[in-house]
């Protein structure tokens, strides 16, 4: 865990490496991915860099990947998952072997496929002179309209003794009506057309979609239709056959075509048996080839990266580095001159910088998803206290306190403890919205574990309570009055044994009818205690960066005023809280000690901060001790003094230790965190003001955040109440044996509403507001957030982040 109390320390450094090594040298730190390469050549057109040929014949090879691919996809043959599995990169000698495997493996597939195209286009074509000769003998033998077309005499200028032409062909059978209309247009209805569906759908040879078509024949007198008609034919694509007039003629044709259709389908079944070979072996290789080559363009591309000396014989390269990972960046330097046989070593300088370092948080798997939760918020400042660290603890113990119930905590606990159990076969599914969930598994199983607690802490399961340790109440009610008022009232001062429950809350206070108002008390105050606790721990966590950065002034000048404000005014109100709960008892003799003599907590610090009395009841006392008054006037003063203090403390302090410049000179800007040696004065004062009145308002807005805790706590458990009241209990009551069947079926409906409900939207609704309470009123107090994130050039990062966009 130490380190994610910080991000690692970074050091920016130079690589001297010689240009045969640059390859090996780089695939090794693509491996490792611990360096994040900057850009020397910015200024440079990215066409005219060193490298450029080569990431050209990278995208040739990935071009003829892809075409692979889409071969493998079109013929559904599966290829294996290489996720566990993920080759290394090859040596440069090697590319020129993987280039001429992909030459000669597209060549031979498209070889393929056109081949299987011209065959297709050939089935189709037969297939329709076939459809087309076994339909035209119908239309032959039907010659009334043609007698009648005889009749007409034709178009004008023609023979009457001329006998009648035709063309034959099909058509796709939506342009049949346009085509029909054309014709009719065209030759002034002096064309006649038969036409025929073909039953069975054709395949079209190219995209492999089905086609319906009918076949056609149109019967016309004259060379002049003849011209029109093929020339409407050709602009509708239809496809003309030739067909004999004698049936004879026909007959024979067709049987020629059918046996032709026979052989051809031999040919296509055995070019379909080759290409599907060949496709099998080739789909062990692809998953591959296609890792391989994005490897090696994001290898010349990071080169592209780097500047060449004026002698071409060494590359210059600078990469921020994590300062522990620099020996791993010289090992690799090694191994990439060794990998070519290179004499000349590669050399690593770290150079100094005042530029801000990106940052990293070293994460495992169970961290990372905290992390996440951080990021997402802003990436911390380099070398800023992280905290994730702490989240680990506080995010899923404030989301129980709002998810306090043992049974909704445990269907959580057991949803994260799958994802956990079997987080290798999970992971492999790349859906968004499931990788989202995945990616918190930690986190969810954590959020059940805490629930199971606060749960067993309210004594509440599935709105019912448990009586393990017996009960600290003796109900003193007659059972007939208890039957006839159905009402139950817990009274400390008649009731209670003097004998402190064991854990949790008491089991008589689950049929008490007064126990919304006893909860109610309980979980605010507990949600305000929690709430000042942690906003106090995050203006704490200010000391570790003002220590880490070198401010310690920042200690007189910041944190100890807010730190007085808040414990002064809010902290106070939780030790009344404390202090209440201490002295005020059911059971005492002295009168001013009773329940009812017990004052308002808000009350008391409404009327502290408004300095106002309020007059007790008889023999009661206005304050809980001696005093009080006093130490509340004390503590008002001393916080209403840390106003001007957080106001004006800081800029004075900066105005009085501020070096004036000498005439004509100018002061530089310190850098780093906290300088303010390049400001104006005025502008320091504003930020101040600013900083000064969002941190009072916040204080008090904060505190009042947390009373969310308190309510979305008790929003769960009464509908929680209200579920098992108004659903569940319909099949508890009745006698007889239906009551089985009906609380069968209504327990699948309670179940479903459960898990709807309350487990999926009352638990994201919990999440979201710790997100907010960790986010706003938490990490406010300390975190800056303004860092860089660090992007190493890897191989796992790069791979990762193209299977999340597909």
């Amino acid at each position: 865990m130490g380190a994610m109390f910080r991000s690692e320390q970074m050091d920016l450094v130079q690589l001297l490496i010689q240009p045969e090594a640059a390859y090996s040298s780089l695939a090794e730190l693509g491996e490792l991915g611990i360096a994040q390469f900057r850009d020397l050549n910015a200024d440079v057109n990215v066409f005219q860099r060193k490298y450029t040929s080569e990431i050209r014949r990278c995208e040739e090879m990935a071009r003829k990947v892809a075409v692979i691919r889409r071969e493998l996809t079109k013929d559904e043959v599966t290829t294996p998952d290489l996720s566990d599995n993920i080759p290394r990169t090859p040596n440069s000698r090697e590319i020129i072997d993987l280039e001429a495997a992909l030459e000669k493996t597209e060549n031979e597939i498209m070889e393929l496929s056109e081949n299987s195209h011209a065959l297709l286009q050939n089935f189709m074509e037969l297939t329709e002179l076939k459809n087309v000769l076994e339909n035209t003998q119908g239309f032959f033998s039907d010659k009334s309209a043609a007698q009648n077309l005889e009749a007409t005499g034709g178009e004008p200028g023609a023979s009457d003794n001329k006998p009648l032409g035709f063309v034959a062909g099909v058509i796709p059978r939506e342009r049949i009506i346009g085509f029909e209309r054309m014709l009719w247009r065209v030759s002034r209805g002096n064309v006649f057309l038969r036409q025929a569906p073909i039953d069975k759908p054709l395949t079209d040879p190219r995209t492999g979609d089905e086609i319906y078509k009918i076949v056609f024949v149109a019967f016309f007198q004259g060379e002049q239709l003849k011209s029109r008609v093929k020339k409407i034919c050709s602009g509708y694509h239809a496809s003309l056959y030739p067909c004999p007039n004698e049936y004879s003629e026909r007959d024979e044709m067709l049987a020629g075509v059918r046996t032709r259709i026979e052989d051809l389908n031999m040919v296509i079944n055995q070019t379909k048996d080759q290409r599907q070979r060949v496709l099998m072996s080739v789909a062990k290789e692809v998953p591959k080839w296609e890792i391989i080559v994005k490897k090696i363009k994001a290898i010349y591309h990071t080169m592209n990266m780097f500047s060449v000396d004026v002698s071409k014989k060494c590359l210059f390269g600078e990469a921020w580095v994590p300062t522990e990972n620099l020996q791993d960046v010289k090992q690799a330097l090694i191994n990439g001159t060794s990998a070519v046989g290179s004499t000349v070593p590669s050399f690593l300088n770290v150079i100094s910088t005042t530029e801000t370092p990106p940052t990293f948080n070293r994460c495992n798997k169970f961290t990372q998803g905290f992390q996440n939760l951080i990021e997402s918020y802003g990436i911390a400042s380099y070398r800023e206290a992280n905290p994730a660290l702490y989240t680990i603890i506080t995010f899923p113990f404030l989301f129980a306190i709002m998810f306090g119930d043992l049974g909704h905590g445990l269907i959580l606990f057991l949803l994260g403890l799958w994802m956990v159990l079997y987080e290798k076969s999970l992971s492999r599914n790349k859906d968004e919205i499931w990788q989202l969930f995945f990616g918190g598994r930690y986190i969810i199983l954590l959020m059940g574990f805490f629930s199971m607690y606060t749960g067993f802490v309210y004594n509440d399961v599935f709105s019912k309570t448990m009586n393990i340790f017996g009960s600290s109440w003796s109900i003193n009610y007659n059972t007939s009055t208890i039957m006839e008022n159905k009402e139950l009232q817990l009274n400390p001062g008649e009731d209670y044994s003097e004998t402190v429950y064991w854990y949790g809350l008491d089991p008589a206070w689950m049929l008490a009818t007064n126990k919304i108002i006893f909860l109610n008390s309980f979980k605010m105050k507990l949600s305000i205690i929690f709430g000042v606790i942690h906003m106090i721990f995050g203006v704490c966590m200010s000391v570790v960066n003002n220590l880490h950065f070198k401010r310690p002034i920042n200690l007189l000048l910041d944190f100890l005023p807010q730190l007085l404000f808040l414990v002064l005014l809010f902290a106070y109100m939780c030790f009344m809280m404390f202090f209440k709960w201490i002295m005020y008892t059911a059971v005492t003799e002295e009168d001013h000690l009773k329940p009812g003599c017990a004052p308002s907590v808000l009350i008391l610090f409404i009327n502290m901060m408004l300095f106002k009395n309020q007059e007790p009841l008889e023999t009661c006392k206005e304050y809980m001790f001696e005093s009080q008054e006093s130490v509340q006037t004390i503590f008002i003063f001393l916080g209403l003094l840390c106003i001007p203090w957080l106001l004006l403390a800081k800029p004075l302090y900066i105005m009085a230790t501020r070096k004036k410049p000498a005439p004509g000179e100018h002061v530089a800007p310190s850098g780093g965190h906290g300088g303010h040696d390049d400001e104006p004065m005025s502008e320091i004062f504003i930020h101040q003001a600013i900083h000064c009145i969002e941190y009072i308002l916040s204080t008090i807005s904060h505190t009042a955040s947390y009373l969310r805790l308190w309510a979305l706590s008790l929003a769960h458990a009464q509908l929680s109440e209200v579920l098992y009241n108004m659903v569940l209990t319909m099949g508890l009551k009745s006698d007889s044996y239906t009551g089985a069947i009906m609380l069968y079926l209504v327990f699948w409906a309670w179940a479903a509403l459960t898990l709807a409900i309350l487990v999926g939207m009352e638990g994201l609704s919990a999440f979201l507001h710790t997100l907010r309470l960790h986010w706003v009123e938490f990490m406010s107090k300390f975190y800056e957030g303004l860092g860089l994130p660090f992007q190493p050039f890897s191989f796992k990062a790069m791979l990762d982040a193209e299977n999340e966009e597909k």
